[in-house]
């Protein structure tokens, strides 16, 4: 993959301790023509797969091909509507799918996408991946996990801390694919960056096993790719149950 100056990227899953198969999926992109590269500028996505051994998988592939090709595509000037309509047609097509391989039925996929296009974020979300922004020694989630657990905390019924081992926080409240309404978080203004902010994409089998402090620990004393390794490491040492993905972009 292509990566201009002016970043650090680096884009890494395992398939964890347990599992058979990488339900995960994960794409980086930026255009080659500069002018394109003005309007569309850098593209990460990560997909959790959900719905057996197959259905998983192809449900995070479709998502983030089609997400990837459909903000690629888009014609207009707004990367945010660019990126609701590539999450649309992704949900779509996901549901295409399982309604011409009923073998397949229930397929479905968490899915996050940022795009940095001039110094500003740009994001839609659905499900529990997460996106975190890491920027002065402070380590903020962007995005909230449309889960059950996630409601409970939102309505003050349980703290975070009891979140991250609540038995159903595995439950999720939206997914691509799954239900005919896409549910889904877009903001309506996109967040300006600073120079040196890192953004970090995680699937759960990564945030549910390693805690926010150790994620902004690793990432601010390592380069990307190290950091990436490190991260999936100590999932793993923890019990890896799931399959880890982590995207770590961080500004130059």
């Amino acid at each position: 993959m292509k990566v201009r100056t002016g970043i650090e990227v680096s884009s890494q899953s395992d398939i964890g301790c347990l599992r058979q198969n990488n339900e995960d999926s994960f794409g980086y992109w930026e255009p080659d023509d500069d002018q394109q590269f003005l309007r569309k500028g850098r593209l990460a996505v990560v997909a959790d797969g959900m719905g057996g051994y197959e259905g998983g998988q192809e449900a995070s592939r479709l998502a983030v091909e089609t997400l990837m090709a459909v903000y690629r595509d888009f014609g207009g000037n707004d990367p945010q509507a660019a990126l609701v309509e590539a999450l649309q047609a992704a949900h779509e097509q996901i549901r295409q799918y399982s309604v011409a391989h009923p073998e397949l039925r229930g397929m479905g996929t968490t899915c996050t996408a940022a795009a940095i296009v001039q110094d500003e974020l740009y994001f839609v979300h659905v499900g529990d991946t997460r996106l975190y922004l890491i920027r002065d020694g402070r380590i903020t989630r962007v995005t909230r996990d449309h889960s059950y657990v996630g409601r409970l905390v939102e309505a003050g019924m349980i703290s975070a801390e009891e979140a991250e081992h609540h038995p159903q926080r595995n439950i999720l409240t939206a997914a691509l694919g799954t239900n005919p309404e896409l549910i889904m978080d877009a903001p309506e203004r996109p967040e300006p960056l600073h120079p040196a902010d890192v953004l970090v994409i995680c699937t759960d089998g990564l945030w549910g096993l390693v805690r926010d402090p150790e994620i902004l620990d690793i990432v601010e004393n390592n380069r990307a790719e190290k950091a990436g390794r490190e991260l999936i490491a100590l999932a793993k040492e923890r019990g890896g149950p799931d399959n880890i993905t982590v995207e770590i972009l961080r500004l130059r």
